[in-house]
């Protein structure tokens, strides 16, 4: 069996470096696309070019993205895996986040991962030969269980839920695309690092302590490790592109399954308690 060919962004740091550090390791091939190519000059220089090709690209740019995958569909000719990893936030209460810097946020995290899922799909059915190939969206727990003080994030990982499993039903069996969603949990990569450096955003009105926002915060400051070990994770990852019917929804973490099944209760509870008020609606004969 030939290698995989996988296109991974946001390789500079966090899980989509580590992946990209595995799947060379693994002998299969990788495409590894970041806004600053040059911070993987150290992997160019243990990994030949018939293995490790690195290509610019700032997903909230549409034709980066196109450029990306042709360069990749030009070096390999087709691509096994994308692992839809790029993205960011910043800590800040909903009424402290500046317009712009909330959109900065949705620029990356939705329109630039489900641009890239576009892309996968056209390249998946119209240049690989047959058509097929696997799709990992990186979403979050948050995606599922809003974090205070992280809404913006939390609010583009929830639009990019959305997205991908619309996408996923959408698409035609006989293609041969199969779609995950990972929804990991805390990992002690550079994003919970920054998190515990930057100052963010606050507003005034939330400066009680006890708000959970305010818990968040602390807790970030207080310089504490935290997280799983994303090595671990990226394996567990990589062991999921292997299965040949991969789940739509892949919970990794032991805190992401805990908040994801107390979310799932609390819906329930909600629901249960006020099932009977969608009785009666129906229009009156």
């Amino acid at each position: 069996m030939s290698p995989r060919v996988w296109l991974i962004t946001g390789t500079s740091t966090g899980l989509g470096r580590d992946m990209a550090e595995l799947v060379l390791k693994k002998g299969e091939i990788v495409v590894a696309t970041a806004r600053k190519p040059e911070v993987l000059d150290d992997l160019k220089a243990k990994y030949p070019a018939s293995q490790l090709l690195t290509v610019k690209l700032n997903v909230d740019n549409d034709q980066e993205i196109e450029d990306a995958f042709a360069k990749a569909g030009e070096a390999f000719g087709h691509i096994d895996v994308v692992f839809n990893n790029a993205g960011w936030g910043t800590v800040g209460e909903t009424e402290a986040m500046p317009e712009d810097e909330a959109r900065r946020i949705f620029d990356t995290n939705f329109w630039g991962a489900a641009n890239v899922s576009r892309e996968a799909v056209r390249f998946f059915r119209e240049v690989n030969k047959p058509s097929g190939g696997l799709l990992l969206n990186n979403s979050s727990m948050s995606g599922i269980q809003s974090v205070p003080g992280m809404a913006y994030y939390s609010a583009s990982k929830h639009a990019l839920e959305g997205i991908t499993q619309a996408l996923a039903l959408e698409i035609d069996p006989t293609w041969k695309i199969k779609v995950s969603l990972i929804e990991p949990g805390g990992f002690y990569t550079e994003g919970p690092k920054k998190a515990a450096t930057s100052s963010g955003y606050s507003h005034p009105a939330y400066n009680a302590p006890t708000l959970p926002s305010n818990v968040f915060r602390a807790f970030f400051k207080s310089g504490v490790r935290f997280g799983a070990d994303p090595t671990k994770g990226v394996q567990r990852i990589y062991d999921l592109s292997l299965l040949s019917d991969p789940p739509f929804r892949f919970v990794l973490g032991k805190d992401a399954v805990a908040a994801v099944r107390a979310e799932i209760k609390s819906i329930e509870q909600d629901v249960a308690k006020y099932e009977t008020w969608s009785d009666g609606l129906d229009f009156d004969t």
